[in-house]
């Protein structure tokens, strides 16, 4: 089992091929990966993987899977996936505690550039942004390789990175994953597709200018008897909703 992180680069290139896989989890990918080329995983060792290397990796760990489905999981590991993923990630903006009053912080899963399109297990990085009725501001860009481990459960380590924050917005997140992160304060929100982060932050700013809900209200210091419905907003996904 390998415990050493893995660049930035190799692990956004094993998230968005485990996204390729039916059921979307690095952790085997990774087992049949350093099986195949060894420790550490580099770009030179990728360039050379096929097909065959993978079905016949681990003992078989991915011989159950079709060929068309390799070969895509198989182009993201290479990086042709004709899309250079590391582009256009914006730059953090200088940020003190208390510069935007009544805001609220919030953590978005993201792989390419400034997208909401990653899922909480696999995402290459949490893009974190502070939200008043009146400015968003991005104010970190938190690297998620470090804690793409073979290990069953590394929620942990993910949530660690974002534990400062009161939401949470992905594609998707598992019911374990969900738990752990609302016990640790943290509102998780699904999002039904892809999305410009600028975009979904808008939405939340006029919610946060309207009427918020009780919750949201609590969270930037503001009394509140408001109905909890906020009809047509995406931001009312129930915190409970994991699958």
């Amino acid at each position: 089992m390998s415990t050493a992180p893995l660049s930035d680069c190799i692990a956004l290139r094993v998230a968005l091929a485990a996204r390729a896989l039916p059921d979307g989890n690095p952790a085997p990918l990774l087992r049949a990966l350093l099986a195949a080329l060894g420790e550490p995983l580099t770009e030179d060792k990728l360039a050379r993987l096929t097909v065959k290397d993978l079905k016949t990796a681990a003992d078989g760990l991915l011989s159950e899977i079709d060929g068309p489905t390799l070969r895509q999981a198989l182009s993201c590991l290479k990086g042709e996936d004709g899309i250079d993923a590391a582009t256009a990630i914006p730059d953090p903006q200088p940020y003190r505690e208390g510069d935007l009053p009544n805001s609220i912080r919030v953590a978005c899963a993201s792989n390419r550039g400034e997208r909401l399109d990653g899922h909480f297990g696999s995402c290459a990085r949490f893009l974190i942004y502070q939200v008043s009725a009146t400015e968003a501001r991005l104010i970190a860009v938190r690297p998620a390789s470090a804690v793409v481990r073979l290990t069953v459960d590394h929620s942990a380590g993910r949530v660690a990175l974002i534990e400062d924050c009161n939401l949470l917005c992905v594609l998707s997140i598992g019911g374990p994953a969900a738990a752990r992160v609302v016990n640790s304060g943290i509102h998780p929100i699904k999002h039904p597709q892809p999305e410009d982060i600028p975009v979904l932050l808008a939405e939340l700013q006029q919610v946060l200018a309207g009427e918020p809900p009780p919750w949201l209200a609590r969270i930037i210091g503001r009394d509140s008897a408001i109905s909890t419905a906020l009809a047509g907003a995406s931001f009312l996904a129930e915190t409970g909703e994991t699958s």
